[in-house]
């Protein structure tokens, strides 16, 4: 892997694969939370729109010119970045990088494009609406977050989306999309020394030297989330739940990477976590059930999720209960402690070995740390952690005093 960063101030990433297919990805330092002086939902939408037309093209030759080669063309928002990726044979890379850095330094935002990709995104509030597990957990942030910049939804709402304007757009780009915020990253099956001479060269193509330094970042500040407990009534045919609270950030490393392992001790992908053990492999109360945590710059959020008939609600919150002051009391065993870490190592490492995903994961550790962690260093970070780490961590997150709970029935 080859790693740097332009005269522009763009840093990049190059990483040489064994396959046909090329993936490359445009990752901005730039989110929901960082939508002050503008109405709310602009990052997502202007995700939306950067594909209706540039000064060099109109939004069918954008659609198709990947299409064409058999490629694709996708973007995603978070609260902390939005992301523009795509996926090519390798001969056609240049092509797909070339088009990224367009789209983010020359989008013209045509007046008739944004009315009607109002319309679509309002589609997406509305979907999103309809289906409380996903509804819930912006809720439970907004509620978790509110008065900080991280409780505003992705999405906006119906009402500030429809404000949003050609003017705004343009703004929100100038200010937030500069070189010194962006990550560019590669992976594919071409030496790594031409790939980073053809990134270079593109950044030379799109960006004045000059250009190396953005707007200052608003510094962060961990909210003062304040415990709830709230009971809505959906009228739904089931169930759903989450309950949660402030978890490490991206920058406190020891307690972040026991964070993760605790969250997939306790719900992770595999039927043997302990709450899939519990509540669905041995009772079958629900369907599914997971511990996520999301990490931000300033803080994190770990949320354990579940939908369930509302006859097996309260067995269910007391079984999560009782599991949670079993890690709270007790030690994991060494045994069990060693089978959690290797266990958690063969899921990053199956992960990891997508190219699309090495691309992504670069780009995001280029923007969080300026570097990219080698996997023997995540290695050695997840084997660093004890069971005493693992029972603090369960001990804060999931303290009853200061845990949140939003139910939807």
């Amino acid at each position: 892997m080859i790693s740097g960063t332009a005269k522009c101030g763009m840093k990049y990433a190059v990483k040489r694969s064994g396959s046909a297919v090329g993936y490359c990805a445009l990752s901005i330092k730039c989110g929901t939370r960082d939508e002050a002086g503008f109405h709310g939902g602009i990052a997502h939408f202007v995700e939306h729109t950067i594909f209706k037309g540039t000064t060099n093209r109109r939004a069918s030759a954008i659609n198709s010119y990947l299409d064409r080669l058999g490629g694709e063309l996708n973007a995603f928002t978070t609260k902390e970045e939005i992301v523009f990726h795509a996926t090519v044979l390798k001969e056609d890379l240049k092509k797909a990088a070339a088009l990224l850095l367009e789209l983010a330094t020359c989008p013209t935002f045509p007046e008739h494009e944004i009315n009607t990709e109002k319309g679509v995104v309002t589609d997406e509030i509305h979907s999103y609406k309809d289906t409380p597990s996903e509804d819930i957990y912006d809720r439970f942030e907004e509620k978790l977050f509110k008065g900080h910049p991280l409780s505003g939804n992705i999405l906006g709402t119906k009402a500030s989306v429809k404000k949003i304007t050609q003017n705004e757009l343009v703004r929100f780009v100038k200010e937030k999309f500069t070189p010194s915020k962006m990550a560019f990253t590669i992976v594919a099956d071409i030496d790594e020394k031409k790939l980073e001479k053809d990134v270079i060269s593109l950044c030379s193509k799109f960006f004045s030297e000059e250009i190396n330094a953005g707007a200052n970042d608003v510094p962060c500040t961990p909210p003062a989330a304040e415990p709830f407990d709230i009971t809505v009534n959906k009228r739904n045919h089931q169930a759903n739940c989450i309950i949660g609270g402030i978890a490490p950030s991206l920058y406190q490393e020891r307690e972040r990477i026991a964070t993760v392992l605790l969250c997939n001790i306790l719900g992770g992908p595999a039927s043997n976590s302990i709450l899939n053990a519990s509540l669905r492999e041995k009772h079958g109360w629900v369907y599914g059930v997971e511990c996520g945590y999301t990490q931000y710059s300033d803080t994190g959020i770990v949320a354990i999720s579940l939908g369930c008939d509302k006859l097996n609600l309260d067995k269910c919150l007391k079984a999560i209960d009782k599991e949670l002051r079993k890690l709270q009391d007790e030690l994991l065993s060494d045994r069990r402690l060693k089978a959690a870490k290797k266990q958690l190592l063969g899921q990053l490492a199956i992960s990891g070995d997508n190219g699309e995903t090495q691309c992504l994961s670069m780009g995001k550790g280029l923007l969080a740390y300026g570097k990219i962690s080698t996997g023997k260093e995540n290695k050695e970070l997840v084997q660093a952690v004890s069971a005493e780490d693992i029972r603090e961590m369960a001990r804060t997150i999931f303290n009853p005093e200061k845990l949140s709970r939003l139910i939807y029935i």
